[in-house]
């Protein structure tokens, strides 16, 4: 016999999405239960965003050394402990752990279900011996890595990024297929700390970004010792005496590489095995994806999606943003949408980050628009820190409103967000040009490169013969 509940919201998965849903309705007086069949905090949490990034400030931290030399200094990084790196992205983990565990959510008010959840009719879930009838219903279940249909994958022990960073030992020659952000970062990372690393595209390299500051990014990935093959699409895999072998066939013909890991890094799918959707009347389109409106509801108006099961964008800030439009929805009766404007980063060094429409998209749609750039190189602090690698873009309407930006270099990740506000708030260059920004600091860019659309005008010949003119009065 199941224990049946009476709650208003239940939330199926205790990634970013449901947590911050679970967290917000439960601290505005909402009763809440949340089903999770695995560990609190999601792939973020565990095998996303947090472990990466601390893989990946690892990896920067051993070019400290080979660095030094640029500030007048003699330093060098020892032999790499492979356990060591371990036990500090397991560190990293486990400090925020706390922020996301089943005891802090119970304090808020949730009543957390650790486990699998399913659907039984329109409004109740069920898990764990327990059955729930909410007034409102949240699938956060998140995404798992894709896995293509290559032939032979399944005669080799591929990782994916729920693995990857459970190694007891360090790859020797770590294949990564997959060349977008996923990829890059892991794959600089580990070259980084030790690793031969061959990195196989089947198209371009961070091909959804702007190519030029994909470029950069690729030299980077080639002067910290990256092999990289692009265009070239994997036709095969299977075992080899040092451990796998991945052939792969591009314009040169086919090809076979080597290595003794292989990592699949080709993107995330999204799936509901298990939930039963049917049973709550719950409708997905012909790829399996949710049939959502703009206010995130599915087919069953009660129940909603958020994060990566809403079949969109796949960011943790993005789930965070969803959860916001489900309470204003669910808790308030606010016809709130979805629609927002939304930044990316790939972490890689240098960073590259973009928001807004890029200039593929605004040539696509015919628009008018001017390109404003500003160099690091004519940064102040990024050549004291002797980094000055990178560059901003600024797309501008002919009225002076700000489109979109891409940022390439260190910081861009906290550049950008600047930008996603003048994109949002649909502010003009007058007013990043205007603006008052630290000195000496890479936000700067912003600024110059707003300040240049007034360039032509400040310093043409016109201007100078009104300045003497009116110097004669003075």
């Amino acid at each position: 016999m199941s224990e049946s509940v009476q709650a208003d919201i239940c939330v199926i998965g205790a990634g970013a999405g449901g947590l911050s849903v679970a967290a917000g309705a439960s601290q505005m007086g909402a009763s809440v239960v949340l089903f999770e069949k695995g560990a609190m905090g999601g792939d973020c949490l565990n095998v996303g965003c947090v472990p990466s990034k601390a893989l990946l400030a690892a990896g920067h931290a051993a070019q400290a050394g080979p660095k030094a030399a640029r500030y007048g200094l003699d330093a060098a990084v020892g032999e790499i402990d492979w356990t060591r790196v371990g036990a500090h992205v397991q560190g990293v983990i486990d400090e925020i752990a706390p922020m996301d565990s089943v005891e802090r959510y119970t304090g808020f008010g949730v009543r957390v279900v650790q486990a699998e959840a399913r659907f039984t009719d329109a409004r109740t879930v069920e898990g764990g011996g327990v059955a729930v009838t909410a007034k409102y219903v949240v699938i956060a279940t998140g995404s798992t890595p894709a896995v293509p249909p290559i032939p032979g994958l399944d005669t080799v022990p591929f990782l994916t990024n729920e693995t990857v960073f459970g190694l007891a030992e360090r790859p020797r020659r770590l294949l990564v297929l997959g060349g977008g952000p996923i990829g890059c970062e892991l794959a600089q990372a580990h070259a980084r700390l030790g690793c031969e690393v061959v990195l196989v595209e089947a198209k371009s390299l961070l091909g959804n970004d702007d190519p030029e500051a994909a470029e950069l990014v690729r030299l980077a990935l080639r002067r910290d010792g990256v092999e990289i093959h692009e265009g070239a699409s994997a036709v095969h895999a299977g075992p080899s005496a040092d451990g796998v072998e991945l052939t792969v066939s591009g314009d040169d013909g086919e090809s076979v590489l080597s290595g003794s890991h292989l990592l699949v890094a080709v993107g995330r799918r999204v799936g509901f095995e298990g939930l039963d959707l049917g049973r709550a009347g719950i409708e997905t389109d012909a790829r399996g994806r949710l049939v959502l409106d703009a206010r995130l509801r599915t087919s069953n108006r009660r129940v909603f999606a958020v994060g990566d099961a809403a079949g969109g964008a796949q960011f943790t800030h993005l789930a965070g943003f969803h959860a916001g439009i489900v309470i204003r929805n669910a808790l308030f009766w606010l016809p709130a949408k979805s629609e927002t404007v939304l930044p990316r980063v790939t972490y890689t060094a240098p960073e590259l980050a973009s928001v807004g429409e890029d200039e593929a998209a605004l040539r696509a749609r015919g628009a008018a628009f001017e390109v404003l750039r500003w160099p690091f190189s004519e940064n102040d602090r990024a050549i004291a820190e002797r980094d000055v690698t990178g560059f901003i873009k600024l797309y501008v309407s002919t009225k002076g409103r700000i489109l979109g930006a891409v940022v390439v270099g260190t910081g861009a990740g906290e550049i950008v967000s600047l930008c996603t506000l003048a994109v949002a708030k649909k502010l003009k260059v007058s007013d990043l040009a205007g603006l008052v920004v630290p000195y000496p600091t890479r936000t700067e860019v912003v600024k110059r490169a707003a300040g240049s659309w007034y360039m032509p005008k400040l310093f043409s010949s016109r201007t100078r013969r009104i300045v003497r003119f009116l110097m004669r009065f003075s």
